[in-house]
C-alpha cells in the first residue's frame, strides 16, 4: 500500500516538472533496469499492489506494453483476465432468491414420485401441501424421479387391483365326539383375507352348496371369479347358479392344491387355532365354534400381509386403560382400550 501512494504521488508532482526533466528522469530509469536485470534473479514476484498497477496502466494505455521490462506482456494480459474472472464472480454472487430444499423433503419427493408412477409434478405438489411442506411446484418436478419409458403399475398393484374381485372356497372335514363327519364350507375374500361365510352341513349336495354361495355374496355384491377345486360335491346345480349370478368359475387343476392357496391356508389356520383344540359335539356346536372364530379373525386377529392389520381395518387406540376380552373360552384373547 505504501508503494502505491508513493506511486501517485510522483505522478502527481511529474504534472508540475518539465519535459526535459522528465525525459532524464526516464533514461536514468531504462538505465537503472538494465543494470537490475543483468543481476537479479530471472523470477520476480509480484504483490497484489504491483499487479493492480500494471493492469490498471495497461486498461488505461495498451501501449505500455511495449516499455515493460521486468514481466512479460502476456502475463499482464493474464493477470487482467484473472480480475475479469474475479469481477463477475463477485458480480454474480446469489443475492437470496430461492431458498434451497432440504434433503429430507427432496428424499420424499424421490419417494413419492417412485411409488407413484402415474403421478405428476401437480398432484405431487399437491400431496406436499397437504403434508404442511411448503414447497414450489417447479422444485418438486425438479427432484422428481426421471423415466425413460411410460409410467406403469407394479406387479402388487396389479394383482390387488384384481383381488378385491376374486373369492375361495373350500370344504374341510371335522370329526365330532361321536366320530361323525361333518364339512365345513369356507368362503374367503382375496382382497383383504376376509372370511365371507362358515357353513356347515353333514351331507354336502350341489344344492346346498348353491343356496351357501347365495347367503354369502348375494345377487349384488358376488365377485367377478371364484376359485374352487374339482371336487364332486360341486355339482351342475352349483355351477349354473354361478352363471346366474354372473360368476366366473375357475376350477383349480386336479391335484393342485396350491393353485387356491389362500383358502388351503385359512383351512390349515382354522384346524391350529381353533378345532385342534376343542372337541366338536353337534352341528350346532361346529358352527358356533367357526362363527366366533370368524369374527375373530375378521375383526381383531392381525396378519403380516395386511401390515400388522385385521382383514375388518383396526382403529389404532391411544387413549384409555387396555380390557382384555377372551375368544373361544380364553383360547384366544382380543385386546382393546376403554
Amino acid at each position: 500500500m505504501r508503494d502505491l501512494v508513493r506511486l501517485i504521488v510522483w505522478a502527481v508532482v511529474d504534472l508540475f516538472r518539465s519535459r526535459v526533466a522528465i525525459e532524464a528522469e526516464i533514461l536514468a530509469l531504462r538505465q537503472q533496469i538494465i543494470v537490475l536485470r543483468r543481476t537479479a534473479p530471472k523470477k520476480q514476484t509480484f504483490g497484489a499492489i504491483d499487479r493492480l498497477v500494471f493492469v490498471g496502466l495497461y486498461r488505461v494505455f495498451p501501449r505500455v506494453l511495449d516499455a515493460l521490462a521486468i514481466v512479460r506482456p502476456g502475463t499482464v494480459i493474464k493477470w487482467h483476465r484473472a480480475g475479469f474472472r474475479l469481477y463477475w464472480r463477485w458480480k454474480s454472487r446469489p443475492r437470496g432468491g430461492r431458498p434451497t430444499v432440504a434433503p429430507e423433503i427432496r428424499e420424499l419427493i424421490r419417494e413419492i414420485s417412485i411409488a407413484n408412477p402415474l403421478w405428476g409434478a401437480p398432484r405431487i405438489h399437491g400431496e406436499l401441501l397437504k403434508l404442511g411442506i411448503d414447497i414450489g411446484q417447479t422444485s418438486v418436478a425438479k427432484y422428481m424421479a426421471r423415466r425413460r419409458d411410460p409410467p406403469s403399475q407394479g406387479w402388487r398393484t396389479f394383482l390387488r387391483n384384481h383381488a378385491d374381485g376374486i373369492a375361495a372356497m373350500d370344504l374341510f372335514v371335522v370329526p365330532t365326539i361321536s366320530f361323525r363327519l361333518l364339512y365345513g364350507l369356507l368362503i374367503v375374500g382375496h382382497g383383504r383375507r376376509q372370511i365371507l361365510w362358515f357353513g356347515v352341513t353333514a351331507h354336502p349336495t350341489a344344492e346346498w352348496i348353491a343356496n351357501q354361495i347365495t347367503e354369502a355374496c348375494g345377487w349384488e355384491q358376488a365377485p367377478r371369479y371364484l376359485i374352487r377345486d374339482r371336487d364332486g360335491a360341486y355339482g351342475e346345480v352349483f355351477i349354473r347358479r354361478l352363471r346366474s349370478m354372473g360368476i366366473r368359475d375357475r376350477p383349480t387343476s386336479p391335484r393342485s392344491p396350491w393353485q387356491n392357496g389362500y383358502a388351503e391356508r385359512l383351512i390349515g389356520s382354522i384346524r391350529r387355532e381353533c378345532l385342534y383344540h376343542v372337541v366338536v359335539f353337534s352341528e350346532r356346536h361346529l358352527r358356533h365354534l367357526l362363527l366366533s372364530y370368524m369374527k375373530y379373525y375378521n375383526g381383531a386377529r392381525t396378519h403380516l400381509s395386511l401390515e400388522k392389520d385385521a382383514p375388518v381395518s383396526r382403529a389404532v387406540d391411544r387413549a384409555g386403560h387396555i380390557l382384555c376380552r377372551p375368544i373361544l373360552g380364553g383360547l384366544h384373547h382380543q385386546y382393546g382400550r376403554i
